[in-house]
């Protein structure tokens, strides 16, 4: 998983949730947003982000500023993935599986926003265990990257693409 240059892409931004966190002090409560936003170019290359501050606007701010510090490039075949994968972070666990043309994509909340970013457009998903959008963001993007194009299997096998495909 090797880091990306965010200075010369066009990046698109999606916010996936705002949290209100409150601290409670003598005098009251403190009240804060965390924003988890998902950044991506729409050709595989997808980052995510968090950001804390007393207005929102801010914390979506800095969360944009995070997630371009950590993108990754994603494998992709075509408009699918090309495999099926589980991607695991925490207690949150996502189900991929690659789709047929036209399928479009089948996919709740956190994991839509992740995978529309990435620039999949067929594929069907399903969120296992927690529902917790950091740790479901953190799971999906743990499987995207953990997916391997056919190329990059014949590199390690020393083969070819053709005899990895059959």
């Amino acid at each position: 998983m090797a880091k990306i240059d965010a200075t010369n892409l066009e990046l698109a931004e999606k916010v996936v949730a705002i949290n209100r966190v409150s601290k409670t002090v003598k005098g009251g409560r403190i009240y804060k947003f965390a924003a988890l936003v998902v950044v991506g170019d729409g050709n595989g290359i997808i980052g995510f982000g968090i950001g804390k501050s007393g207005e929102v606007p801010d914390a979506i701010r800095k969360g944009i500023e995070d997630a371009k510090k950590n993108l990754i490039k994603v494998s992709l075949r075509g408009t699918t993935i090309p495999h099926e994968v589980i991607g695991c972070y925490g207690a949150g666990r996502v189900l991929m599986k690659p789709a047929a043309p036209g399928t479009g994509v089948i996919a709740g909340g956190p994991v839509r926003a992740v995978v529309e970013m990435a620039g999949i457009q067929d594929i069907r998903t399903k969120s296992l265990r927690s529902n917790n959008p950091c740790n479901v963001v953190r799971a999906t993007i743990a499987g995207l990257a953990s997916c391997r194009s056919a190329k990059e299997v014949a590199d390690v096998r020393g083969k070819t693409v053709k005899e990895i495909l059959g």
